[in-house]
């Protein structure tokens, strides 16, 4: 994981202007075009979108293939959220949930303020509901967010993390 930058806005462009993927979370618009994905890498550069922004890479070349991120959640600094998003060609691999494991432990390692992380998914988004029960999050309840794709609302599940619960499963896998 990386900054992205103006050499991936092809990629971006390319990979998320998929409805499959737009559809899923609430502020990608579709179509997205060369534009909106210029857009993104400025705002991620000036800090306009949450406290960090990674783009998601393959190791092996640096190709990047999806993004993940973390937001603060205002008024309350022991809670931040977790997002990400991959592009189609990827899903099914692991990448996803590998990419959210290293930043919930960045956050978890570096931040002593936060003791929860919250996530939320679309109801009908199988693969993001497994992601998130690989990394430990459980379900806190349904709620509905604003979908700029869809333009209306949508069905979600509230998911969250403790940092006592990611503190057990890091002992438990051997890992501190």
């Amino acid at each position: 994981m990386r900054a992205p930058h103006e050499d991936d806005i092809d990629a971006i462009a390319h990979l998320a202007n998929n409805e499959a993927i737009a559809t899923m979370v609430s502020r990608m618009p579709h179509p997205y075009t060369t534009d909106d994905a210029a857009a993104f890498v400025e705002r991620t550069k000036e800090g306009a979108i949450g406290n960090c922004v990674y783009a998601i890479t393959k190791a092996e070349n640096g190709e990047f293939i999806g993004c993940c991120g973390i937001e603060n959640i205002p008024d309350d600094e022991s809670v931040v959220e977790i997002g990400y998003w991959l592009g189609a060609p990827y899903w099914g691999k692991g990448y996803t949930t590998e990419a959210a494991q290293v930043l919930i432990d960045m956050v978890f390692r570096t931040r002593n303020e936060v003791d929860y992380i919250d996530a939320r998914c679309r109801v009908v988004n199988e693969r993001s509901r497994r992601v998130l029960h690989k990394c430990g999050f459980q379900f806190q309840g349904p709620g509905m967010v604003q979908s700029l794709a869809i333009g209306g609302s949508v069905a979600v599940e509230w998911y969250r993390l403790e940092r006592r619960n990611w503190m057990s499963l890091k002992s438990w896998g051997g890992q501190k």
